[in-house]
């Protein structure tokens, strides 16, 4: 997969995660009051990684050549660190 590919399947991961993020926020009513807290400091927790692997895409984006491969691998890590808190929701409805 060539740069642009890449940026490209950057940008649409970060829309599906924006859109996990808005389908577990619209769920919030429906869980137990008792696990609300949570469920809502779970969400802010997730809303904070977006942030940041917003500023990963963005260095992305940016990168030289010889920072290429270290900017592609720290946003597939940040990438990946949301299906934790994913697993985590699901668990808590």
């Amino acid at each position: 997969m060539n740069k642009e590919e890449f940026k490209a399947k950057a940008n649409q991961r970060i829309d599906e995660i924006s859109a996990k993020i808005n389908e577990y926020k619209a769920k919030k009513e429906s869980v137990k009051a008792d696990a609300r807290d949570k469920y809502e400091q779970s969400i802010q927790e997730l809303e904070s990684k977006k942030s940041s692997l917003k500023k990963e895409y963005e260095t992305l984006k940016d990168a030289s050549e010889d920072k290429w491969e270290e900017s592609k691998k720290s946003f597939e890590a940040a990438s990946e660190s949301f299906k934790e808190g994913f697993e985590h929701l699901k668990s808590i409805v």
